[in-house]
C-alpha cells in the first residue's frame, strides 16, 4: 500500500537541504514528482511520470495541494471541509494509483499538503531528497500552459531538480513513443 503524508505549510521546514549522493554500492531510487489537480493536462503528466519511472526503475510521488482559501470558515466547518477535500484527493489518487500499479508496476506515494501550490511543490522537493524530476502537464488552450508551468518555468534556473513539461495535447501513443 502507498504511504500518505499530510503536512501543512506551517509545518514546512524553511532551511535548504543538501542532496547527499548515494553511498558507494548503494543505488538511490529516483522519484518523479507529479501534481494531482483537476486539470486535463494532469492526466498526461501522470502517464509520463509512470512510464518514465517504469523504464528507469524509479518511483512516483503524487502531490496534491489544498489551497488555503478553501478554509476561510469557522473552525468546525474548516475542519470538515479539509477532511472532505482530502477524501476527494484520495479517491482521485486511487484511480491513478491503480492504473500505475496494474499497467506499469509502479506503486505511487501520495502526499497531501496545504498552502500555495508553488510553495508546496518546492517544499516537497526540499523535503524529499529522492525526488529527481518535477513533471508538469502543459495546458492546450489559448490562455497558456497553465499557472504552475508558467510560475515554475520562470524559476527553473534556480530549482534543485529539472522540470519536464508534458504537452497536454499528446496522445497516449505519442507519450509511449517519447518515454
Amino acid at each position: 500500500m502507498s504511504e500518505t503524508a499530510d503536512t501543512t505549510g506551517s509545518e514546512q521546514r524553511t532551511e535548504e537541504r543538501m542532496r547527499p549522493g548515494p553511498h558507494p554500492g548503494e543505488r538511490r531510487l529516483r522519484k518523479f514528482l507529479v501534481v494531482l489537480d483537476d486539470s486535463r493536462e494532469c492526466l498526461n503528466a501522470m502517464r509520463f511520470a509512470a512510464m518514465r519511472a517504469e523504464k528507469t526503475g524509479g518511483g512516483v510521488v503524487i502531490l496534491a495541494v489544498i489551497p488555503p482559501e478553501e478554509f476561510n470558515h469557522w473552525i468546525g466547518v474548516r475542519d470538515l471541509m479539509r477532511e472532505e477535500a482530502a477524501e476527494r484527493i484520495r479517491a482521485h489518487y486511487e484511480v491513478f494509483a491503480k492504473w500505475m500499479r496494474d499497467k506499469h508496476g509502479i506503486d505511487p506515494e501520495l502526499v497531501i499538503r496545504e498552502g500555495e501550490p508553488v510553495e508546496e511543490i518546492l517544499g516537497q522537493i526540499r523535503d524529499d531528497p529522492a525526488i529527481g524530476v518535477l513533471v508538469l502537464g502543459a495546458g492546450t488552450d489559448r490562455s497558456g500552459p497553465g499557472p504552475l508551468v508558467s510560475q515554475l518555468s520562470r524559476a527553473s534556473g534556480t530549482l534543485p531538480v529539472p522540470i519536464t513539461i508534458v504537452p497536454g495535447g499528446l496522445s497516449k501513443e505519442e507519450l509511449e513513443a517519447v518515454t
